[in-house]
């Protein structure tokens, strides 16, 4: 038994010390934010983007409109001649306009739906801009020895951020060197 206590001492002072190095680590580790939503605003060509999906998605949703416009006036034209029409009639009428309806909803899942056409371009316009983004944050991170980037437009709640510790016009210069970015100088926030 006694000399189950004298291993204690040098199982505690290793406890110790291994405590210790995870503390110090913890203490060493730097960290940084940067505003996503500031770096996109100021690439053009990320604008661009957005503009030609508002474009897209305008388009789609009034062709949508048109076709459920045509759905109502259907609809319409039956109630009104439906006192006067014979039931095969009716019933092929409310098969149409069943059917016409059924149409609108595909088309509008087809260009808005989950994986629609809109999803589809979003995915090619704009992901290869946020992967350029992301490179940036990740080259500047390993250069400056970082072991955390957070996002200030994302999810996370940052209550104070001190301004030294924002790296995004760092990115915005890094994505500078593979494609267009506003100038440093030309750059303004919106601050909210």
């Amino acid at each position: 038994m006694k000399t189950n206590n004298m291993f204690l001492p040098a199982i505690l002072f290793t406890a110790v010390l291994f405590l210790g190095s995870i503390q110090m680590q913890a203490q060493n580790q730097k960290y940084a934010y940067v505003d996503t939503e500031y770096i996109l605003d100021n690439i053009p060509e990320f604008q661009d983007a957005q503009d030609e999906l508002d474009d897209l998605s305008k388009k789609w949703q009034k062709e949508i409109e048109i076709v459920y416009a045509q759905v109502s006036e259907m609809y319409q034209k039956y109630q009104a001649e439906s006192v006067l029409l014979p039931e095969d009639v009716k019933r092929k009428r409310e098969d149409e306009i069943v059917k016409k309806e059924q149409e609108v909803k595909d088309l509008q899942r087809k260009y808005f739906g989950p994986e629609g056409d809109l999803f589809q371009k979003r995915q090619e316009l704009v992901k290869p801009i946020q992967e350029k983004v992301y490179n940036a944050i990740e080259t500047i991170a390993t250069t400056r020895n970082y072991s955390f980037v957070f996002d200030k437009a994302g999810g996370t709640t940052m209550l104070y951020t001190n301004p030294n510790f924002d790296i995004s016009d760092d990115v915005l210069d890094e994505v500078g060197n593979v494609m267009q970015t506003v100038k440093r100088d030309q750059r303004s926030r919106d601050e909210n």
